[in-house]
């Protein structure tokens, strides 16, 4: 996708005219820029960010504002403190997937981080049936006007290539939560935050090893796009503590609604005996207390007969019994986005980071020992 706007001026006669803009104004809105040169809000941002890292303005809400002669350009230095850099009034458009489930905590941190950097967020909702995010994710930059991303869109879509590309030509900071991407010919590595799912798996199959089980399996949501780094960190643990995947677990169970879900459920537990697996490891909370009760309806013990392992800790430890569960760092992911965009902000030509966030493991009434062979 080519990233020039084939309408208006040249980039450095453009560039040119909104320097002389801002000379005549001293702030400008990037809606009369779109005016004055003829082009797109997203070139207009664009070129007010090369400007930006080149210390000839600074970037405000909706809009620039000139440096004058002697002052301190504090948001391009690349040494610059991110307390000196004046921060008010930009604002952060939050972009993810779902507002009943998991996400909340991640807004949570993202507002306390956003508070202290004197940012305002901005909002935009998708969810996990769409087709492509793009058209609310230019609704944030070209009408909300916000100064960078911190988003959750949908990488498996189709149309997922042509957004990142698409993204990547804006020239507005953009940091990934939870999803990781590249870009441009050379596959430069976005800015992104995720929290180590594949450690998290990891911790809750040492610790059922711990206790004695070798025999551990995996219950994933057929849903969820935290699945597979759920599955690679089962299978590098059980290499790890010597048991064979294979010979044990490994399941998808579909949504609660689905007429497959008691049939599934029983299938589950029946390969268990089957199999001799005296622990499971549960992604998330509602299908492992759904495993719970039916081991119950079927006369099983939890943790005598089989041991459970939540993964996502919201409400696992409300639940009769206590369900051990891993917990992903959700408000902390929020809080190191806003972190990252913020250093983005106050330093443009800083490198790349990709920051990985471990989860923790509460242990509680759901696993123990496994019983011995009678």
């Amino acid at each position: 996708m080519s990233t020039l706007d084939t309408r208006g001026p040249l980039p450095v006669t453009r560039r040119a005219q909104l320097l002389e803009a801002l000379q005549r104004g001293g702030t400008v809105r990037v809606s009369e820029l779109t005016d004055i040169l003829g082009v797109t809000p997203v070139t207009v941002r664009r070129d007010i960010a090369q400007l930006a890292s080149e210390g000839l303005v600074r970037r405000v809400h909706g809009g620039a504002t000139l440096i004058t002669p002697g002052e301190e350009a504090a948001d391009v230095g690349p040494g610059a403190a991110l307390s000196t850099v004046p921060l008010g009034l930009r604002s952060v458009g939050v972009f993810v997937p779902s507002l009943d489930y998991y996400w909340p905590e991640v807004l949570r941190g993202a507002e306390e981080e956003a508070r202290i950097h004197g940012l305002r967020i901005v909002l935009g909702g998708s969810s996990y049936e769409t087709d492509d995010d793009r058209p609310q994710l230019a609704r944030l930059i070209e009408q909300s006007g916000v100064d960078g991303l911190v988003i959750a869109p949908r990488m498996e879509a189709t149309t997922a290539p042509e957004m990142i590309a698409w993204l990547a030509s804006t020239g507005v900071p953009v940091v990934l939560v939870e999803r990781s991407a590249t870009v441009g010919p050379h596959h430069a590595a976005m800015e992104s935050v995720v929290s180590d799912h594949a450690l998290g798996a990891a911790m809750a199959v040492r610790h059922l090893a711990s206790l004695g089980h070798r025999k551990i399996g995996l219950v994933l949501s057929r849903q969820s796009p935290t699945g597979p780094h759920l599955h690679r960190g089962w299978l590098e643990a059980a290499v790890e503590c010597g048991f064979e995947a294979a010979d044990t677990v490994d399941a998808r169970v579909p949504s609660p609604r689905s007429p497959e879900w008691d049939a599934t459920l029983d299938g589950i537990l029946d390969e268990c005996v089957r199999t001799g697996t005296t622990a499971l490891l549960v992604h998330a909370d509602a299908e492992a207390m759904a495993i719970v009760q039916r081991c119950e309806t079927r006369g099983l013990s939890v943790p005598g007969d089989l041991s459970v392992v939540a993964y996502d800790d919201e409400v696992a430890g409300l639940f009769s019994p206590a369900l051990t569960a891993v917990r992903p760092p959700r408000q902390s992911i929020g809080r190191a986005a806003v972190q990252l965009l913020a250093a983005r902000l106050a330093e443009p030509q800083r490198p790349t980071h990709r920051v990985v966030i471990s989860p923790s493991l509460s242990v509680r009434d759901s696993s123990a020992p496994p019983r011995p062979p009678a």
